[in-house]
């Protein structure tokens, strides 16, 4: 059926819809990825926006149990150019169709990905919606204006977990069933969004790990006798969410930190700090981040729309440690005198290189040598 994509400016796009009827709105951007539709339709980062593909062929090597990072698609919307109704892959367990028909995505195809993404490049990522009931150009773009959008609200409730639980041998636990281990250091991951790939990095380096609700303070974290804290990847707008604020403030120095995108943004909030939202964010596979220390190059994946603006940190003891060369945007940060590391970029997604896992390595050690 007809479907009809509405930015908040006026503009009007045209797709078809497979299966999906009535509307959804949000957030509207775009990814430059060519690979890991899945992985993008299930990270929780994407909560509140509706995900337009750049690449013109989505779909062809179908889906699997693995290449997940929630247990459900968070995305409020996929736009497509052309969508692969078969998958070709050994990995494959179904196709794409399929699995958006069960999770009840809104898939739109035969749109022109290519006009809709150099228009969000030139006028920003703003508001818009989708819909296959109404073809009305005047009504489409005054409910897209009305649309929540991400700016200062609160989505990180929306997708963070309800209660403590147990990560061990690639599964959610109980957290009944936690005993401790002597030989492995203890992190307990703030979850803010979090990808299941944070998860199970931190344990391939020999980490036990907890995942605790966003509203959890720091005093219950402490009650962990944790030896480091991560907070996660996630949702929106880092402004909306002071109650984490808070709780980050009472940890600075009392135990190792490591941030990962709104982690990074959240630390930046802590330390005095303020965000600035992107005109269209960082949204790909393929994005160069600079270690400023060793002059190296990351290719890395990114998934943010806010940035740490380094010139407003009221703490000068906290120094800039990678840039994003597109853009020179800071892209990592690290404290003089607190345990205290964090990333903008996504050291847990793999778009081909490994180039950043090694951070995790680096979080172990950091908690080990501060035990």
């Amino acid at each position: 059926m007809k479907a009809y994509i509405a930015l908040e400016d006026g503009t009007i796009f045209e797709g078809k819809s497979v299966f999906f009827e009535g509307e959804r709105d949000g957030e509207i951007v775009f990814n430059t990825s060519m690979t890991g539709y899945q992985e993008i339709m299930t990270d929780p980062s994407y909560k509140g926006q509706i995900v337009i593909m750049t690449y013109p062929h989505i779909g062809n090597y179908g889906v699997n149990d693995e290449d997940i990072e929630s247990f459900s698609p968070k995305i409020e919307g996929f736009i497509v150019r052309e969508l692969s109704k078969t998958a070709s892959n050994h990995r494959a367990k179904d196709n794409l169709l399929s699995y958006c028909i069960e999770h009840n995505v809104f898939l739109v195809e035969e749109v022109d990905t290519r006009a809709l993404t150099k228009h969000i490049r030139v006028k920003g990522a703003m508001k818009g919606i989708i819909s296959t009931v109404d073809s009305n150009p005047e009504s489409l773009v005054r409910k897209a204006k009305k649309a929540r959008g991400i700016v200062g609200v609160d989505l990180v409730r929306e997708v963070t977990c309800e209660k403590p639980y147990l990560w061990e041998n690639g599964e959610r636990k109980s957290i009944e069933s936690f005993r401790r281990d002597g030989e492995k250091p203890l992190c307990v991951v703030f979850d803010f969004g979090v990808k299941l790939n944070i998860l199970r990095l931190l344990e391939s380096v020999g980490c036990q790990v907890i995942v605790v609700p966003a509203s959890t303070s720091a005093e219950q974290i402490l009650d962990f006798k944790p030896h480091g804290v991560m907070l996660s990847n996630g949702p929106g707008d880092p402004e909306a969410i002071p109650y984490a604020v808070e709780e980050i403030k009472k940890l600075l120095g009392r135990v190792p930190i490591f941030g990962i995108c709104l982690g990074q943004q959240l630390i930046g909030l802590s330390l005095g700090g303020k965000t600035y939202k992107l005109k269209f964010g960082h949204r790909g596979a393929n994005q160069p981040i600079k270690e400023l220390s060793s002059g190296k190059v990351y290719i890395a994946s990114e998934n943010h729309g806010f940035a740490v603006d380094v010139n407003t940190l009221v703490d000068k003891r906290v120094k800039v440690t990678h840039v994003n060369l597109n853009d020179f945007t800071v892209e990592g940060l690290e404290h003089e005198i607190y345990p205290l590391f964090s990333v903008q970029f996504h050291p847990e997604a793999s778009p081909g290189p490994h180039d950043s896992y090694g951070l995790f390595k680096k979080f172990k050690e950091m908690m080990e040598s501060y035990a």
